[in-house]
């Protein structure tokens, strides 16, 4: 059998079997599998048969695809595609030992993973917003989306997370003063359907900052519409639609240009990042850094360290008080150079 004849089964194979811990993949991943196969492995190894490809072959392959120049950044040093490639290869040939096409596993490394945006100086503090860099994102963006800014930095939400939200996710107390923010679905970039959080761990609730309760309150009476179902971020204001990743993403990319002293390329997703630093500030343990993000590592340390949602209150609160008077003080300096220069 050719590598293209088992390829192309084990990629139907993968679609509706279950995977490790016996659930199954979901459809982005099997989407991102597929462009891997056909797009780096199907022309070198094709029409190789399965029995024939060995370490050697591998390892030239690998060579190949690390010197791929990036289709992203016209000069980076690296392509970014090289080791996922070659991890899907791993796992289809050792799907083809387990089936007997294969005697012996390939013994070849995964290529290092590097960043196609930065060079080797770049560290990941440099990606974290200010407050007023925030603050001036979420104005770059036009209405009924800027509240989506928000989210992502001081509700630490995925890009997904955040176009998945309805009205009935945000849980106001009596006076509408503060709110509990549900994450219980996620839009899925690559098929446009609503599907569940990227983990167990994704299925949480946190505390909103009182940073952002005002600016969400008025998002909601004016921008959302009525039903429980609603989108949070629609694709009209008061519309039915759920915004578009594609659509999110032309409409970031114009807005992070009109902010000064972001890195080049800086991702919405760079935002999350920027509060969950901001929350470990605070004094946040790993573990309370891992239930507000929704992460799934480190599952043994949640198991002894549980974070609580008065601790969560308490953190929100917090950040919200530092971050809040470091946009006043940028402001009010602001303002003062602009009275001394007139």
């Amino acid at each position: 059998m050719t590598f293209r004849e088992y390829a192309e089964r084990w990629l139907e194979r993968i679609a509706t079997e279950p995977g490790k811990g016996g659930k199954l993949r979901r459809p982005g991943t099997v989407i991102a599998y597929r462009g891997r196969v056909r797009n780096y492995l199907m022309a070198p190894l094709g029409d190789m048969k399965v029995r024939e490809i060995d370490t050697e072959r591998v390892r030239a392959l690998v060579i190949k695809l690390v010197a791929m120049p990036s289709v992203l950044k016209e000069d980076a040093r690296h392509n970014g595609i090289a080791g996922d490639a070659v991890d899907v290869l791993k796992i289809i040939l050792r799907a083809a030992v387990r089936d007997g096409l294969l005697a012996k596993m390939p013994d070849v490394p995964t290529p290092t993973r590097r960043s196609v945006r930065h060079d080797d100086a770049h560290t990941p503090e440099d990606d974290v917003a200010t407050p007023t860099q925030v603050d001036a994102l979420y104005e770059a963006v036009a209405q009924p989306w800027r509240i989506a800014v928000l989210f992502a930095a001081w509700c630490q939400l995925r890009r997904g997370e955040v176009l998945g939200l309805q009205r009935h996710d945000i849980v106001w107390n009596s006076d509408r003063t503060a709110a509990i923010l549900h994450v219980r679905r996620q839009k899925n970039g690559s098929t446009g359907k609503l599907t569940g959080p990227k983990s167990d761990s994704g299925r949480r609730s946190m505390a909103v900052p009182p940073l952002m309760i005002e600016r969400l309150r008025e998002h909601l009476d004016q921008y959302v519409g009525r039903g429980r179902m609603a989108p949070v971020v629609p694709s009209a204001a008061r519309g039915s639609q759920y915004l578009s990743a594609s659509r999110w993403n032309g409409i970031w990319a114009g807005a992070r240009g009109a902010v000064a002293g972001l890195p080049d390329g800086y991702r919405f997703h760079d935002l999350r990042h920027t509060g969950l630093t901001r929350i470990a500030q605070e004094g946040a343990t790993l573990a309370e850094l891992m239930r507000r993000g929704g992460h799934s590592d480190v599952s043994v340390v949640l198991r002894y360290q549980k974070a609580t949602m008065a601790r969560d209150i308490e953190l929100a609160a917090r950040m919200s008080v530092t971050a809040g008077e470091e946009i006043r003080v940028e402001t009010e300096r602001a303002k003062s150079e602009k009275d001394t220069a007139a």
